[in-house]
């Protein structure tokens, strides 16, 4: 048996691999670190570092060489790499180095260490001790001049439903659509599913969400983030029925300049959301397509040769499918100076990007693949437009073949955060006993608890074919408004530890509204609960939907992620994945933040050169998450030890010096 992360003892296998602990594992990423530019361009020779432990050479022998493989033109091709010199300090472990030539847009490459008289490779899914595919060598991206903006990985984002967020005096004023159910703010019941779930109106809009930006701020959010809002014949807005304006129901378009004017005014940018799979079925497109198989836009959804049937969203018949072979649509969307990507981007509106709708399907029906040919036209026209804004996609599957550096800049999706996350902290079996939580992609009552090893190789999995620079502005999610609830199926406490995961690793932090009251939800629509400000004014008994404030923990956090260099621009390298725990170490020229997580109370060792050089009296215990962790360091070991769980702590150390030549 071989494999990239050390199966529990019960089960571990023989041979020299299973010698070899997490923390001595030969280590690279896509930081700076270990790559000399982020934003390299077609040709360019870019330097790359690999970081091999002295006690590797322990487990497997004597280190014999070290080479750089990449693929050009997909054919293999190999360069030494030659030893390099880092912090003198640092004895525990060698630098090497190569450069790699980016002969393709998306270059690939991975390391070949020969130790004993063994070849072993590291790629971006983990350390090997046989030959493995391609699919998870890491990546550069050769950007020629579009880069991410700098901002974006640096965010923390705050994602907003509007209908649910606040309401203003002025929503009071707004009559009830013909199309709505009225509710009760603080009383109505939000139906997770049936015939009334997408018709049940609570009236939230812009302005509300305008006076209550300073909430926002408090939770160290640097994005707000605002599902729909073009008018629509439902409360989610998904089903747009125009492009051009603001639905009045939320305050029109004066509401979404004064909403954006506040936001800018506090630091904060705001980002929309925009379907470019599909409209609605009472869109002025469709309705003038349906009626005349001649109009111009009788060629922007996919009818049939007798123009009598149409193709849909998963069939769902009032979200008709935009056919991306459409010139028409083309230049309507994205290229003429008022179409819908480019108008709200500029004044007055002054968006600062967007997330695209199922992003997966975009341009994808059977035969048709132009995903991402329209991605990057998207892309593009975006970058014309803004050249600072932000261009997200919703993938609900495993994104990275859609996510090269070239098109969408960063993925919301589940699969290498959210799902391993929602395995690792899940409640016991009989807690959840007749619920089962829902998202896009999951089988039916699959949120059985694995181990930390199952997390961490499932996350290296989807994570390991996203170039680093996308890897970095990837949603990391506990939830979203089309998933259930973290505290509906995490065990108790299991919210703070994912959420100090949430701001630790690698991705934007995002937010969805409530998650900082501890709000439940079965379900996407289900979890689309009113906010609960009028409880805030009662006493904690009286309190019906906030399960539990963690507005403190929310905020320190942001915080904390705010000013730490290490979480904002470091790397990550895993120091321990087994059972209730946990660990890892974001590193950086200036800064180091070592981070446990456990969902129970816990006692490992590491050895002190596996965290670095720093003796113990130079950490600095920036925060505890639950019980807290306790951290002690001899000559030895380091010992980690959590009385109870779940629980988590992070400190900052020294940061690990760039490697020079020789």
């Amino acid at each position: 048996m071989s494999g990239s992360v050390r199966p529990s003892s019960s089960d571990r296998p023989s041979g020299p691999f299973a010698r070899v602990p997490l923390s001595a594992w030969p280590h690279h990423d896509g930081s700076e670190l270990h790559v000399g530019e982020l934003f390299p361009a077609l040709r360019d020779r870019v330097p790359v570092r690999l970081r091999i432990p002295r006690a590797l050479s322990a487990a497997l022998g004597p280190l014999e060489g070290v080479w750089l493989r990449s693929l050009r033109d997909f054919e293999p091709h190999y360069d030494a790499a030659a030893a390099t010199a880092g912090d003198a300090a640092a004895s525990s472990w060698d630098w090497y180095e190569a450069d790699l030539l980016l002969v393709n847009p998306v270059q690939r490459y991975r390391w070949l260490v020969r130790a004993g008289g063994r070849a072993y490779w590291l790629n971006a899914a983990g350390f090997w001790d046989r030959d493995v595919g391609d699919a998870h060598d890491f990546r550069l991206t050769a950007h020629d001049g579009r880069q991410t903006p700098d901002w974006a990985h640096r965010a923390v984002m705050y994602q907003v439903f509007p209908d649910r967020f606040a309401r203003s005096e002025q929503a009071d004023r707004h009559p009830v659509p013909e199309w709505a159910i009225a509710c009760d703010w603080d009383t109505t019941e939000v139906i997770g599913q049936g015939p009334q779930t997408p018709y049940q109106f609570f009236g939230g809009d812009l302005p509300g969400i305008t006076e209550r930006l300073d909430h926002l701020v408090g939770l160290g959010a640097t994005v707000l983030y605002l599902t729909p809002l073009f008018p629509a014949r439902s409360n989610h807005r998904y089903d747009a029925s125009s492009f051009c304006g603001i639905d009045p129901l939320l305050g029109g378009d004066e509401a979404l300049v004064e909403l954006v004017r506040a936001a800018h005014a506090r630091g904060l940018r705001v980002i929309g959301d925009l379907t470019t799979n599909h409209s609605g079925a009472a869109h002025e497109w469709f309705r003038a397509a349906r009626a005349d198989p001649r109009s111009p836009e009788a060629d922007f959804y996919y009818f049939s040769a007798d123009h009598s049937t149409y193709e849909a969203w998963l069939g769902v018949d009032s979200l008709p499918k935009l056919n991306w072979r459409s010139e028409g649509l083309r230049r309507r969307f994205v290229l003429d100076d008022d179409a819908m990507v480019a108008r709200w981007l500029q004044p007055p509106f002054d968006l600062d990007g967007w997330r695209i709708d199922v992003g997966n399907m975009t341009g994808r029906l059977g035969r048709d693949d132009l995903n991402h040919e329209v991605a990057a036209l998207l892309r593009d026209r975006v970058g014309e437009v803004k050249p600072d804004a932000l261009l997200l996609a919703e993938s609900t599957s495993d994104a990275a073949a859609d996510f090269q550096g070239d098109t969408w800049q960063g993925a919301m999706t589940y699969t290498n955060f959210t799902r391993p996350l929602w395995h690792w902290l899940a409640d016991a079996p009989e807690a959840l006993a007749g619920r089962e939580p829902w998202f896009f992609g999951v089988p039916p009552g699959a949120t059985d608890q694995t181990p930390a090893e199952t997390f961490l190789v499932t996350h290296l999995d989807f994570v390991s074919g996203f170039p680093w620079t996308v890897r970095r502005c990837n949603l990391n999610a506990l939830d979203t408004h089309d998933t259930a609830r973290a505290a509906e199926i995490l065990l108790p406490g299991g919210q703070s530890v994912g959420v100090l995961l949430q701001y630790t690793m690698p991705g934007i932090p995002m937010v969805f509204m409530g998650d900082e009251f501890g709000l439940t939800g079965w379900n996407g629509e289900a979890s689309r609960t009113p906010m609960p400000w009028r409880e805030l004014e009662c006493p904690e008994g009286e309190r019906r939907r906030i399960r539990e404030d963690l507005r403190g923990l929310y905020g320190a956090l942001g915080s904390l992620r705010a000013g730490s260099p290490a979480l904002l621009d470091g790397g990550i390298r895993w120091l321990h994945a087994e059972g209730d725990v946990l660990v890892f170490i974001r590193e950086h020229a200036e800064q180091s933040a070592l981070v446990v997580a456990a969902r129970a109370a816990f006692q490992i060792e590491l050895p002190p050169a596996a965290v670095g050089t720093a003796a113990r009296g130079v950490w600095e215990h920036a925060l505890d998450v639950g019980p807290g962790v306790w951290a002690l360091r001899d000559g030895d070991a380091v010992v980690l030890e959590g009385a109870g769980g779940p629980c988590g702590a992070v400190w900052l150390l020294p940061g690990v010096r760039r490697p020079h030549a020789a």
